[in-house]
């Protein structure tokens, strides 16, 4: 069991890093109706995965509360919302196609605070990874082998076209194509780390489980509302960005029925 956790929890870093590894063989620039529908895309599994690897496990697990079932959901989702507006008040980053770094003022340089944005929006998907995980070790909840190897599978969809969108970025502002991979397999490093941390302090804490799932819900949901969205809906045919939501919406939610 212990190395199919090690195997799950690696996935989606996967698919960061090869996705980073398109700018290896591909043009500098990268077509702005493309990353909207990519975006759009990653947004719609984002809040599939929210949805019923997360949220509802939830509030199965607190059943015995009740009619009250949903204040483990409720509580931990909001903590998660406001974890990650913590972050991103006190973590300098700059959003891609944006000018105006957010967060206190730093000399970072424009390369670096793109890193930070990105590492602050994978950050909640490996905490998603890692409490599904930490779900599956201690067999409470119900959740399987199967339904967490299917988030693993659906953020690590996603994150293949998130590692070309911050890595081509990147070989367009002058970097080296090297260093353009390296900068984008990194941003995705932050998720195995966030999701052995989950597992960590969930095997300490079983009981507060059901509020580990909604605070990954919830800081999911902030990236996809504070974030994606809005880089989804930029200029024209913001339409294309909304039709793939839907499909990454659905191709998540057929992962999580068919393989939970």
């Amino acid at each position: 069991m212990e190395i199919q956790v090690f195997r799950g929890i690696l996935i989606p870093f996967l698919g960061t890093a090869l996705g980073s590894a398109c700018v290896l063989f591909m043009k500098n620039t990268f077509n702005s109706l493309l990353q909207r529908a990519l975006t759009g895309f990653a947004a719609g599994v984002m809040v599939a995965a929210s949805i019923w690897s997360l949220l509802v496990p939830a509030m199965e697990q607190s059943a015995s509360m009740g009619q009250w079932a949903f204040v483990p959901a409720t509580v931990g989702f909001w903590i998660g919302i406001l974890f990650l507006l913590l972050l991103d008040k006190t973590i300098p980053h700059l959003h891609m196609n944006s000018s105006k770094s957010e967060g206190p003022k730093s000399s970072l340089q424009k390369t670096t605070m793109l890193v930070l944005a990105v590492m602050l929006h994978n950050l909640p998907e490996g905490m998603a990874v890692g409490v599904v995980y930490a779900g599956c070790l201690t067999g409470d909840g119900g959740i399987t082998a199967m339904g967490a190897l299917s988030l693993s599978l659906g953020i690590a969809i996603q994150n293949f076209p998130e590692g070309a969108i911050i890595s081509m970025p990147l070989r367009a502002e002058g970097v080296s194509k090297g260093k353009a991979f390296l900068y984008g397999a990194l941003s995705g490093a932050v998720e195995p780390i966030g999701a052995i941390l989950t597992i960590l302090a969930a095997g300490f804490a079983v009981p507060i489980l059901p509020y580990l799932l909604s605070f990954a819900a919830g800081a999911m949901i902030y990236v996809v509302v504070e974030e994606l969205i809005p880089e989804m809906s930029e200029g024209s045919h913001s339409n294309l960005g909304t039709v793939l939501f839907a499909a990454g919406f659905t191709l998540m939610m057929i992962l999580d029925v068919a393989l939970g």
